[in-house]
């Protein structure tokens, strides 16, 4: 991870009080936990990707828009270069970012993740391509050029429900789960942040997803519906993380769709904002007609304000990347 040796690891160990302790000490060497490790580089200012998956039970909460919105404005905004793996079969946010007519020839030609998770079901015909299904410059926002993509495709509805019997490999190192972690490794430290969409359920691509992130954002439209799976999410995220030995933080929940004269939303954003289990950022997405506009890739650039609206829309999305940005440093 770090790109050094493992003399200089043990020059750390001896140097540096904070280095994490090791798990187990074996004959080959020290065993470390992932996480502990990543935050102790990261503090040392080696580059390491902070990764989070952006995910709600419900349908129609702007998860994806927040998700592909997060990413322009980091990327605009920021400079950060951004990976956004799309890991849900609605395939929106690819749609999104390259197009509908550039999905389409990926998908026939098998560059889609879906490749990656089929491969899984027969080992004997691995055909995943990485850098074939990397897309690099995506985007149609004006200054948001260091977005990539790892794309999704429809036919993950009809994968994920057999991935549960997918066989382990000759060593059993293989597992369900574990699939998108073997598959990005590679890449991942490319990037500052790497956002994943993950489909509205807690199925074994989600928990692909959550496997590699670090921590987790719920965007919710505030009413009933909803923000009902809230406590089952935070539940089984946090008995997954429990059960892979990571870390896997909530970093909170994004209200979205708010529409201010409604007591609904007022009332169930009063309420979640009292519980403060996960924590909600300060900054609310409206509802506004420009969200449904800006799902239609563009030919030619345009800015946030074009894409999002001219009106406080995209100054919000600005306002969220930058409370993303400060909750990741304080992790």
């Amino acid at each position: 991870m770090a790109g050094v040796s493992r003399q200089a690891v043990a020059n750390w160990r001896t140097r540096y009080r904070d280095f994490p302790q090791p798990l187990v000490e074996l004959k080959a060497g020290p065993v470390f936990k992932v996480g502990p490790v990543r935050a102790w580089l990261r503090k040392r200012k080696i580059p390491m990707a902070r990764i989070v998956s952006l995910i709600n039970l419900k349908g129609g909460v702007a998860k994806t828009t927040t998700t592909v919105a997060l990413a322009e404005t980091l990327s605009s905004q920021h400079g950060k270069k951004v990976l956004v793996i799309d890991l849900d079969p609605q395939t929106n946010a690819t749609t999104m970012l390259i197009g509908e007519n550039k999905w389409k020839s990926l998908n026939k030609k098998g560059y889609t993740l879906a490749t990656l998770f089929k491969d899984a079901l027969d080992p004997t015909n691995r055909t995943f391509d990485l850098d074939k299904t990397l897309q690099k410059g995506v985007s149609d926002v004006k200054g948001a050029n260091t977005i990539d993509l790892l794309p999704s495709s429809l036919d993950l509805i009809d994968v994920q429900d057999r991935l549960a019997g997918a066989p382990s490999g000759q060593f059993y190192a293989q597992t369900p789960i574990d699939l998108l972690r073997l598959a990005v490794k590679p890449i991942l430290d490319d990037y500052d942040i790497v956002l994943i969409d993950c489909p509205p359920n807690l199925g074994i691509i989600t928990l692909n997803g959550l496997r590699i992130s670090e921590g987790y954002i719920i965007p919710t439209v505030p009413d009933v519906l909803s923000t009902y799976g809230i406590p089952q999410i935070v539940k089984r995220v946090g008995n997954f993380s429990k059960d892979v030995g990571e870390d896997i933080e909530p970093l909170g929940i994004v209200i979205t769709k708010y529409q201010e004269n409604s007591t609904i939303h007022y009332n169930v954003s009063r309420d979640l904002r009292g519980r403060g289990d996960p924590p909600v950022f300060d900054t609310v997405i409206r509802q506004a007609n420009q969200i449904a506009a800006a799902a239609e890739n563009q030919p030619s650039e345009r800015t946030l304000k074009q894409k999002y609206g001219y009106g406080d829309l995209a100054e919000r999305y600005i306002d969220l990347a930058a409370e993303l940005i400060e909750t990741l440093e304080d992790l």
